[in-house]
C-alpha cells in the first residue's frame, strides 16, 4: 500500500514535467514579442534603453507613409519567428535578406542592378519608362537592433520560467 501523499506527489511531478515541456516555446514567443515590440517603441533594450538613430529626412508621402523606423512595408517585422525551441535553446529570427545589416549597422559599398521601371511625371501626369542600368551604392546603415542578447530579455525570461515552477511546486 501506498502512503496517502505518494498519490499528490506523483500528481506534483506530472504537473512539473508537463510544465518543463511547455517553457521552450513560452520563452521562444516571449522572445518574439520582444523583438517585435522593438518595431514600436524604436529602440534596444539592454541594461539601459538605446533609441534607434532618427531618419535623416522624413519620408516622402508622409501622410500616406509610416515614419516608423524600419516599417515601410512590414515584412521584416512579421517575418520575426521562432526557428526552433528545446530543452537545450530557443533560437529566434528572421529570413529576410537585409534583416542583418539593419540589425548591425555596417557600410554598403557595391553595385547594384536596376530593372526596368515605370516612373510616374511629377507634371504632366502619364508615366516614363526607365530602362534597366546599374547603380553604385555606397552608403552606411546605421544599427538598430531589435534581435539578439538583452539583459532585459533574460530577466524577463528568468522571472517567466521562476513563476511558472514556483506555480508548479504549488500544485
Amino acid at each position: 500500500m501506498k502512503p496517502k501523499g505518494w498519490i499528490t506527489f506523483v500528481k506534483q511531478l506530472d504537473y512539473i514535467s508537463s510544465v518543463y515541456k511547455t517553457l521552450p516555446n513560452e520563452v521562444a514567443t516571449i522572445a518574439v514579442n520582444f523583438s517585435k515590440e522593438r518595431f514600436r517603441s524604436q529602440d534596444w533594450h539592454d541594461t539601459n534603453r538605446e533609441q534607434w538613430e532618427p531618419r535623416k529626412r522624413p519620408r516622402k508621402g508622409s501622410k500616406t507613409r509610416s515614419q516608423t523606423l524600419l516599417v515601410d512595408s512590414g515584412r521584416l517585422k512579421r517575418s520575426i519567428r521562432k526557428i526552433s525551441a528545446n530543452m537545450k535553446e530557443v533560437v529566434i529570427g528572421t529570413d529576410v535578406p537585409y534583416a542583418q545589416i539593419h540589425n548591425d549597422g555596417g557600410k554598403l559599398n557595391k553595385t547594384v542592378n536596376v530593372k526596368t521601371h515605370s516612373r510616374k511625371r511629377r507634371t504632366r501626369g502619364g508615366s516614363t519608362t526607365v530602362k534597366s542600368h546599374t547603380r553604385r551604392m555606397n552608403t552606411t546603415i546605421p544599427q538598430r537592433q531589435f534581435i539578439g542578447e538583452s539583459n532585459r530579455l533574460e530577466m524577463e525570461l528568468f522571472l517567466h520560467i521562476e513563476s511558472k515552477m514556483s506555480n508548479a511546486l504549488k500544485k
